[in-house]
């Protein structure tokens, strides 16, 4: 029965740590889709002239999990019309947080490109979009950094935390 118990608190502690590992290389590539997303919207916006909501229907079509949902809630905040887009845009930040692996650096550029979304002509919006994907760039190159330096460390923690607490409770 011991054995089985040990077994069961190494299988725990190893999956935490394929999660916590998983975790990290989730945010790079959810980085690199934002970025997509970004410069789809700015396609919608300055060359096809799109309505906000129409280009966020449209992206929470074509973007997978958890994107497509940030856009979906997006799009529906706006077509309502009972809120800004500065508000419908950090509402809907605060749904998708929880699904996504972006740290506060992501969030925090994220809040501050929906504060300028809606508010200035084509020209500018552009320009925002642009500078947005840049800071996105930055946030990707030190999540592939980070992930590069501690994925194999996190599983290995995962598993050896496992190990001394059997050995601690033996």
């Amino acid at each position: 029965m011991n054995m089985i118990g040990a077994l069961c608190i190494i299988l725990a502690t190893t999956w935490a740590g394929f999660e916590w590992a998983k975790r990290m290389q989730e945010r790079p590539r959810q980085l690199r889709q934002l970025k997509v997303a970004l410069q789809s919207l700015e396609a919608e916006i300055v060359y096809g002239m799109t309505p906000l909501y129409e280009a966020c229907t449209h992206l929470s079509k074509q973007m997978k999990e958890p994107l497509s949902l940030f856009f979906e809630q997006l799009a529906s905040r706006l077509y309502t019309g009972h809120t800004t887009v500065q508000k419908a845009w950090e509402e809907s930040l605060e749904v998708i947080q929880r699904h996504t692996a972006f740290q506060k650096g992501e969030l925090e550029v994220l809040k501050q490109f929906g504060a300028t979304l809606g508010r200035h002509d084509r020209e500018h919006q552009q320009k925002q979009i642009r500078l947005t994907i840049v800071h996105l760039e930055r946030e990707e190159k030190e999540a592939v950094e980070i992930q590069h330096r501690y994925e194999n460390m996190v599983k290995s923690l995962g598993f050896l935390t496992g190990l001394l607490i059997v050995i601690l409770l033996i």
